[in-house]
C-alpha cells in the first residue's frame, strides 16, 4: 500500500477514535458542567459555598411582586403572520417589570406547558448569583408544570431586560423576553416622557417594536423631553437615529456624563444592549426615532429620516469623570481571544467558535477572588461580529485598538466586538458566583462561544448536558 494512503488511513483512524471519545463524553450527564469541566474550577470541596446560597436577605419582605406564566402557544404580532411561539402572561413581549431603586423584586415564574423547561435571566441587572437564571449553572430549568421564585434588589437605575436562559437561542426569538426598568429612588424625572422600545425579530422574519409592529406611537407635547429606551433583543447589532438632534443619555443602564447633541450620526446598539435616546420635541410637529424595520413616532409623524452614514463613537462621546476602579493596577489580567476552527462540540463535528483556541468543556474558566480588579483583553479574529455579554457585572471600556477611551466613562454589560477589533475592559469582582461570559448572538453561544468567570470558593450543584435537561444556550 502506498505510504500516502497508509498515512491517510492512520489519520482517519485517529479522527474517528477522537470523535468516538468525544461522542461518549457528550452522553455523560454533566459532561460540560462547570463542576466537572474547565479544569475542575467550581468543584465542591472543603471551604467552598454553593451558588444556591448566594441570595438576597431571605427575611426581607418583597416590595413588588410579579406573577409570570410561561406558555407555548400560537402567537400573532401586529402586522405579522401567526406562528408557534411563547408568551408570558399571554403576551410577547412579556409584561414590563418596573420598580424603584432599592426595592426588592419578587417574581413567581410558572411553566404552564413548555416541555423543554424555562428560566429567566435578568440581563444587565447585577443580581445575586443564585438568581441569575442560567440553567445548569445557577438552577435547574423549571420543568413543565413547575415553578421558581426569583428575589433580588433593584440596585441599579436604568434600562434592562429579562429573557429565558434555557434553550435561549430558540426561546428568546420565539417570544420569551420582556423589559425591566428601574427608576431612581427620588422618583422618575417628571419632565421626561418615557417610551420603552423593545426591538425584536420573531420567527419568519417578523419584526416588531414591542407588540406594535413596525411603528410604535407615543404622545408627546411640543417642548417636552422624551426618553426612548431602545432594547435590542435580537442576535445582531442594530443602528438607531432620529429625525432631529438627540443625545445618548445612557448605555446598558448607566447614564453617560455630559452627553452632547448628536446630529447626522447613528448610534450602534449591540445584541442584548440598551441605549436610552433623549430628545426635545419641536415646537411644531413630531419626531421619529428610527430602528431597523420601523420607528418610534412621537406626536405627529414627520417624514422618515435617512440613515446617517457616520456612526457615533462612544469611545470619545461625553466628558470624562472619575470612576471607583483602578484599572491601571489590576489584580488579575486575562485574554479572551475569539476565533473559529473545525473540531467537535457535544460529540458533533463542525466549524465551531472558540475562546483562546478552545471550545465546549475545554473553554477557559477565568478565576477571580472577591474584591479583585480584573482587566481583560477581548480580541476577535473569527470573521464575524460578536456581542459579548458578561453576567453579574458591568465592564468599563478602557480602549479599542490601542486607542484609550477619552469620553464619558463607558460601562457595558454587552460589548460589540467586530472582526479585527480588540478591546481592553476592566471590572470589579464584587458579586460572588459563577458567571457566564458569552456571545449574545445566541446561536453563537450554542456553537461554543462562551466561557465563565468563576469566583474562588464557589461551586455549583447543577449540571449541564442533554440528560440533565439543562441546556442554557
Amino acid at each position: 500500500m502506498p505510504v500516502a494512503r497508509i498515512v491517510a488511513v492512520l489519520l482517519l483512524g485517529v479522527l474517528v477514535a477522537t470523535a468516538g471519545v468525544l461522542w461518549w463524553q457528550s452522553l455523560r450527564p454533566g459532561a460540560y458542567a462547570v463542576t466537572g469541566g474547565h479544569g475542575e474550577h467550581g468543584a465542591a470541596g472543603e471551604g467552598t459555598v454553593s451558588v444556591t446560597s448566594l441570595v438576597t436577605d431571605e427575611g426581607r419582605d418583597a416590595d413588588v411582586v410579579f406573577e409570570l406564566v410561561a406558555r407555548r402557544e400560537t402567537v400573532r404580532i401586529a402586522g405579522g403572520r401567526a406562528f408557534t411561539g411563547y408568551t408570558l402572561n399571554g403576551s410577547t413581549p412579556g409584561p414590563t417589570i418596573r420598580a424603584t431603586e432599592g426595592q426588592l423584586i419578587e417574581v413567581h415564574l410558572r411553566n404552564d406547558n413548555i416541555p423543554e423547561g424555562i428560566t429567566l435571566h435578568w440581563h444587565g441587572l447585577d443580581v445575586p448569583a443564585a438568581m441569575d437564571g442560567v440553567a445548569g449553572v445557577t438552577q435547574d430549568a423549571v420543568p413543565d408544570g413547575g415553578t421558581f421564585v426569583y428575589r433580588f434588589v433593584a440596585g441599579q437605575v436604568g434600562t434592562f431586560w429579562y429573557h429565558s436562559h434555557q434553550v435561549s437561542h430558540q426561546q428568546v426569538i420565539a417570544g420569551l423576553f420582556g423589559a425591566l426598568i428601574v427608576d431612581p429612588a427620588t422618583g422618575p424625572d417628571v419632565a421626561v416622557h418615557d417610551v420603552i422600545a423593545t426591538v425584536h425579530t420573531y420567527p419568519d422574519g417578523i419584526r416588531s417594536i414591542g407588540d406594535a409592529g413596525a411603528e410604535l406611537r407615543a404622545p408627546a407635547a411640543p417642548g417636552e423631553r422624551v426618553r426612548v429606551r431602545v432594547v435590542n433583543t435580537d442576535n445582531a447589532p442594530i443602528s438607531v437615529w432620529a429625525s432631529q438632534p438627540y443625545w445618548v443619555a445612557a448605555v446598558d443602564g448607566t447614564d453617560l456624563n455630559e452627553p452632547s447633541p448628536v446630529q447626522d450620526e447613528r448610534v450602534l446598539v449591540t445584541a442584548g444592549g440598551r441605549v436610552d435616546v433623549e430628545l426635545r420635541m419641536p415646537d411644531r410637529g413630531g419626531a421619529r426615532v428610527h430602528v431597523p424595520g420601523g420607528s418610534v413616532i412621537l406626536g405627529d409623524a414627520p417624514p422618515p429620516a435617512p440613515q446617517p452614514q457616520r456612526e457615533l463613537d462612544l469611545l470619545s462621546y461625553g466628558e470624562p469623570a472619575a470612576v471607583a476602579l483602578d484599572a491601571a493596577h489590576p489584580d488579575r489580567e486575562f485574554r479572551y481571544e475569539i476565533g473559529r476552527m473545525p473540531g467537535f462540540l457535544d460529540g458533533r463535528p463542525g466549524l465551531w467558535w472558540t475562546v483562546n483556541g478552545k471550545t465546549g468543556a475545554d473553554a477557559p474558566m477565568f478565576p477571580v477572588a472577591q474584591g479583585d480588579v480584573v482587566r481583560m483583553r477581548i480580541s476577535n479574529a473569527s470573521g464575524e461580529v460578536h456581542p459579548m455579554h458578561l453576567h453579574g457585572h458591568h465592564m468599563l471600556v478602557l480602549s479599542r485598538g490601542g486607542v484609550p477611551a477619552s469620553g464619558s466613562p463607558w460601562w457595558v454589560d454587552s460589548l460589540n466586538v467586530a472582526h479585527g477589533e480588540t478591546y481592553e475592559v476592566a471590572f470589579l469582582a464584587d458579586n460572588p458566583g459563577i458567571w457566564m461570559d458569552h456571545c449574545h448572538n445566541l446561536p453563537h453561544a450554542a456553537e461554543g462561544l462562551l466561557a465563565h468567570v468563576m469566583y474562588e470558593g464557589v461551586h455549583t450543584p447543577f449540571l449541564l448536558g442533554h440528560e440533565t435537561g439543562n441546556v442554557p444556550e
